[in-house]
């Protein structure tokens, strides 16, 4: 069995999830899993702004237009009468859904179960199609097997138990499919697994059922698996076509918007390895993540924007015993994650994404000496050969960034990358530089 995941743009027009029949009717039992049409989901997120703010009227209208534009797919997705009355169906169930939650007090549980509509229509519309093709498939709720525990990580010994129990009336059906992105609280709410979480759910599904029952996931979107370089910004970039979990979870994580930072860590628990494939160019072979990867100087550059650096110095606390445990208190006081860090005798440098509590956090490094922070800054993340051990690395990484200036440096921390902090305003200038300098064969 196999799982595959297609994202927004996926199943964003009736052609787009058309297209998807021959990648999934191939007989392989597969289990597909679904995210919302592309803007589908900030659209539902818009909703809710407004049902926050108390706009109901607005929040009612907004939710009207979307009715419209999914009556409008359905009628181009489906050529049969009982096609289009089923979408029809499954539409006006939902939306009539939204209408009662806007009726009724604010809630961030009201506004979660608002934002899990979209994954629920797109998965009911493949399911139909899939019907009126003549071709069986079973349509499992996600809310019936998948949950998150009371820190928010997958419960995977109820996931394996429920998904299995979901699976256990299959016939003849060879395509599984279900939502992405949504899931139920410890609680037993509605919940979800935040923004890009449908890979996440792709990954935990593998996890659950374990390698002897999946051999693979599959992500499948528009590009060709993961270039070693950003397209939007550098020309001439070219495919990965093979990395470690390792490497592609510091990909991610640093900003490679192909994958969910989350979604790494599942598949390297039960080591399952996880492509990334294309589903404009389906024969492509795209990038094979797996426990193993052949060794290369630098295999891919990622940038991270949004970063906060924040510097703490303090002459009275040199070398002093818990000038860092009372770094670190502050950030853990506001549950605000640290990216980078670098220390001397007298000063702390690190750098957040997450400034929802920054002033709060300066106060606190206050008490510990001077504070100064840059916003707009980014990380430029290069995955190579860093092991410790090895003679001669990133010479080139620094030759090629001689003319911009560099913030912060995180070297040595891991044998699969290294950091640097720089403006944003150099981001696109240092991504080319990098790319002239480190890939010269595809320039």
């Amino acid at each position: 069995m196999k799982v595959y995941k297609f994202g927004g743009t996926s199943v964003g027009s009736p052609e787009r999830i058309r297209a998807l029949i021959p990648l999934i009717n191939d007989g392989e039992t597969k289990i597909v899993v679904l995210s919302a049409m592309a803007g589908t989901t900030n659209a539902l997120m818009e909703i809710s702004g407004l049902y926050s703010s108390g706009d109901t009227a607005s929040a009612n209208r907004h939710a009207e237009l979307l009715r419209e534009k999914y009556i409008s797919v359905a009628g181009e997705l489906f050529t049969t009468e009982e096609g289009k009355g089923k979408a029809r169906t499954l539409i006006d169930e939902q939306f009539n859904f939204i209408t009662s939650i806007l009726s009724r007090p604010y809630s961030l549980h009201n506004e979660k179960r608002i934002v899990a509509r979209g994954e629920l229509i797109s998965t009911g519309f493949l399911h139909f199609l899939l019907a009126e093709t003549g071709i069986p498939s079973l349509l499992v709720p996600a809310l019936s097997f998948m949950r998150i525990d009371k820190d928010g990580e997958p419960d995977y010994f109820y996931i394996r138990e429920n998904l299995k129990r979901e699976l256990s009336v299959l016939k003849n059906e060879k395509i599984i499919i279900t939502q992405g992105f949504i899931c139920r609280n410890v609680n037993g709410e509605t919940d979800n697994l935040r923004r890009g979480g449908s890979d996440y759910t792709a990954t935990i599904i593998g996890a659950a059922l374990g390698p002897k029952d999946v051999e693979e996931v599959q992500i499948w979107t528009d590009i060709s698996g993961l270039h070693n370089n950003d397209p939007r910004y550098v020309k001439n970039t070219g495919v990965v076509r093979s990395l470690s979990f390792s490497e592609a979870a510091e990909l991610a994580y640093f900003g490679a918007k192909i994958l969910h930072p989350s979604s790494i860590n599942p598949a390297r628990l039960k080591n399952i390895p996880v492509r990334l494939k294309n589903t404009m160019d389906p024969d492509d072979e795209g990038t094979l993540i797996s426990s193993s990867s052949v060794p290369a100087d630098y295999k891919a550059i990622a940038a991270k924007d949004g970063v906060i650096a924040i510097r703490v110095r303090s002459d009275r606390m040199l070398l002093a015993y818990g000038f860092m445990r009372k770094i670190f208190e502050a950030f853990e006081a506001y549950r605000t994650p640290i990216d980078m860090i670098t220390t001397s005798e007298v000063s702390v440098s690190l750098t957040i994404d997450d400034g929802t509590h920054l002033d709060e956090i300066v106060k606190a490094l206050g008490s510990i000496g001077h504070v100064e922070v840059d916003r707009d800054q980014t990380i430029i993340c290069v995955v190579g050969d860093f092991r410790p051990d090895r003679v001669g690395s990133a010479p080139e990484m620094f030759e090629a960034l001689n003319e911009i200036p560099v913030k912060m440096i995180s070297y040595g921390g891991s044998e699969n990358s290294a950091s640097i902090l720089i403006n944003t305003s150099d981001k696109i200038t240092a991504l080319c530089a990098l790319s002239a300098r480190l890939f010269p064969e595809i320039q």
